[in-house]
């Protein structure tokens, strides 16, 4: 294998974007070319995310047609564990990608970028200063909160959607806490879905808790939170998370503490931001849920031609954790 990305990180997260190499991703909408992915390139997948290439943390994608003319790309994202339904700090670097590279076309200002993936079609809109891409916003697909004051344990978890599932517990957020909270999360995800199956009532593919957001107070005007989610195999999300600052102002809309349009400051564990507003109203099979936007910003970290010699008695690679 030869295979060539294109990484990105936003916040601090890693996104390692498939550019050659590969055959992409068949199906005739984006769900299919999620299920062929697994069928047929999971090897490439382990590939790029397992070391000693990539890392227990490493994410990426395979980009792939959209699902009709109306949108103007399409992807597939990938992980440690396997293929996510939603990934805010990856379609923020996503849509860096395409405009820096001429994919989509880049206009100073404002451009509009419409994305498939896997929850659904989404719109951004990236911040072009002096021909370089400062942001991207994207609309996320509706959030809704799934459940609110869960007693598991002496914790109290909430649950909510926001491209995926997430349970939302208030811990202590900081580097020295990371390898309890890892463990704790894998506890936390293992207990929710034992207690009720996780399943979108639209898209039953969309299913699970994918990840467990610990966060903490940080200040009012404008709200401020702190957050780290850990999702997938015990994998950390060093931005804020973008699906999951979603789930966040689902919740936070339903409780009332950051009122429609106001902003809400959300801080990865690294310290990068993304900043949150509720837009909207919506409506999930009768469950009322909300429209969001995210906003945050994605920097080039390097180009890569990754190659397999056929003597490397590790083939794709391992994992540490």
């Amino acid at each position: 294998m030869r295979i060539h990305t294109v990484d990105y990180h936003t916040g601090g997260e890693p996104f390692r974007i498939v550019t050659g190499g590969v055959d992409v991703p068949q199906g005739s909408t984006i769900l299919d070319k999620r299920r062929d992915a697994l069928e047929r390139l999971d090897h490439v997948r382990r590939f790029l995310v397992y070391e000693p290439r990539g890392h227990a943390d490493m994410y990426g994608c395979f980009v792939v047609e959209p699902n009709d003319s109306d949108a103007d790309l399409g992807v597939v994202f990938f992980h440690n564990a396997g293929y996510s339904t939603a990934c805010g700090h990856g379609t923020i670097a996503l849509v860096t990608w395409a405009l820096d590279e001429g994919v989509v076309t880049r206009n100073e200002g404002e451009t509009h970028v419409v994305v498939d993936v896997p929850s659904g079609r989404l719109d951004t809109w990236a911040r072009v200063e002096s021909g370089r891409v400062r942001s991207v916003r994207f609309r996320n697909v509706p959030a809704f909160v799934w459940a609110e004051g869960v007693e598991l344990g002496e914790r109290t978890v909430d649950v909510a959607f926001g491209g995926a599932f997430y349970a939302s517990v208030e811990e202590r957020v900081a580097p020295s806490e990371l390898p309890r909270l890892i463990e704790l999360g894998r506890e936390l995800k293992h207990e929710v879905e034992a207690w009720q199956d996780v399943v979108h009532p639209v898209e039953p593919e969309l299913q699970g808790v994918y990840g467990v957001i610990f966060w903490q107070e940080e200040g009012e005007e404008p709200l401020t939170q702190r957050n780290v989610t850990v999702f997938a195999d015990g994998e950390v999300d060093r931005s804020p998370c973008g699906s999951g600052t979603s789930a966040r102002l689902a919740l936070l809309d339903r409780s009332g503490r950051l009122p429609r349009g106001a902003e809400l400051r959300h801080l990865g564990i690294v310290g990068s931001e993304f900043r949150g507003r509720v837009v909207g109203d919506a409506d999930v099979a009768g469950l009322p849920a909300v429209v969001t936007e995210v906003e945050g910003s994605a920097y080039r970290t390097g180009e890569h031609v990754f190659v397999l010699d056929p003597d490397d008695p590790l083939g794709d690679g391992f994992l540490l954790r």
